[in-house]
């Protein structure tokens, strides 16, 4: 099957759009909201409002919170036998929105990691339900970092309600979105396969925000730590299926990775292209230029540095798209989302962090945005699952070999 490189034609119009966003919208704010840590961004409520509009009417495929839909009938055969889908527009808009502001963009109302978790786990009745929340994503626990199997954090089913007690800490927009999902054991006995997640509505007793993180990048998005003490949450709120499937262990609960991971890579993506383009016209500024035609060796050395990170800023991107496209087509891609975030977080900080030093005092200064994205990409090599755990999910899928047997 030929593969084209182009961006999909029905895509384009979006992803023009994301860029004026980010040019116009973004980055005239990023700085004020960084400075201004755990101020709430109002400009974002109209840019929301616009995204709402544009997915309600249809034009604006992508621009919402997709997920990856397991166990489904197989997607309608387009032209060729593929589908570009929802997934593949988010990871595009979304790279295009980061190109302008990564914390601002994970301010957006609606848009947090809880909405794709909802579009990944729930079924139909839930999904109509929680249409139009703003859902955070509350996973990473005291203890309990990159483990996520070994969440303490408990659900108990007390009649039509489960009981939530637990401390979920750094969660991304958990002050400002109006649900959030939890994730919860119903039985720690049980390890992986007992693990659901529960949509849980601010407000609701028994869960309160304890307090606000200070952070070294991503200033403009809050990051919380929520208490849940006899929590009670109707039963209808927990997502997917109740059942404890110990055959199919944690896969429920990890399909919402398979979405998460592309999106946060399409944000390093997003990050150092734009780090990229600004250092390309500073360098040019200077008097260096980039021949793209001409060996490496035998070009100014900070040229050289930038085509050596303009091909590793390539293979993140080409990893982030085939990881998106494959959840269009229903395609298994763990591995492939794995690799994505692996790839596009590592390179995401190298390639900030070197065109701060290549652009030397001006890059280490406030008059550019350079060192404020070389703070704001560390954390998408972080968060979704660090740097060390990636490559060990890719070890294990691609020698086949269970958590238990590879640690």
């Amino acid at each position: 099957m030929a593969i084209s490189l182009e961006d999909p034609k029905k895509f384009r119009p979006l992803v023009s759009q994301a860029h004026q966003v980010a040019m116009n919208m973004l980055r005239p704010i990023s700085r004020k909201y960084d400075k201004a840590e755990h101020a709430y961004p109002k400009e974002l409520d109209m840019l929301a409002a616009m995204i709402d509009g544009l997915s309600e009417s249809g034009a604006g495929e992508g621009a919402g919170a997709a997920g990856v839909r397991r166990g489904e009938d197989e997607p309608r055969k387009d032209e060729g036998g593929v589908k570009n889908g929802a997934n593949l527009a988010s990871v595009m808009s979304i790279a295009e929105m980061c190109w302008g502001d990564v914390g601002l963009l994970l301010s957006m109302p609606r848009q947090g990691l809880g909405n794709s978790a909802i579009a990944s786990v729930a079924n139909d009745e839930q999904a109509e339900r929680f249409a139009g929340v703003w859902a955070g994503m509350a996973i990473t626990e005291p203890g309990t970092g990159s483990d996520s199997a070994n969440i303490k954090t408990t659900a108990v089913l007390d009649g039509d309600e489960y009981v939530l007690n637990g401390e979920k800490i750094y969660v991304t927009a958990g002050d400002r979105a109006d649900h959030i999902v939890v994730w919860a054991t119903l039985d720690r006995s049980l390890g992986r396969a007992a693990i659901k997640s529960f949509v849980v509505p601010k407000g609701t007793p028994g869960m309160r925000v304890d307090r606000l993180e200070h952070k070294l990048g991503i200033k403009a998005s809050d990051t919380a730590t929520i208490i849940f003490e006899d929590c009670r949450v109707p039963k209808e709120n927990l997502l997917g299926s109740p059942e404890i499937d110990t055959k199919q262990g944690f896969a429920g609960a990890m399909a919402t990775f398979d979405n998460t991971r592309p999106l946060v890579a399409a944000m390093a993506v997003g990050c150092a292209r734009a780090a990229l383009d600004l250092t390309r016209s500073l360098l040019a500024d200077a008097g260096v230029t980039v021949d793209h035609d001409r060996p490496a060796h035998l070009q100014h050395a900070a040229a050289a540095k930038l085509l050596q990170m303009e091909a590793d800023w390539e293979a993140a991107h080409l990893l982030m798209l085939q990881a998106a496209w494959m959840a269009d087509n229903r395609r298994p891609n763990s591995l492939e989302a794995s690799m994505a975030k692996a790839k596009a977080g590592r390179v995401g900080s190298d390639i900030t962090l070197s065109c701060v030093e290549l652009c030397g005092s001006v890059g280490y200064g406030e008059a550019e945005l350079l060192e404020k994205w070389a703070r704001d990409s560390k954390i998408l090599d972080i968060f979704e699952g660090t740097q060390q755990i990636q490559q060990l999910i890719v070890a294990r899928r691609v020698l086949g070999l269970s958590s238990a047997e590879l640690k």
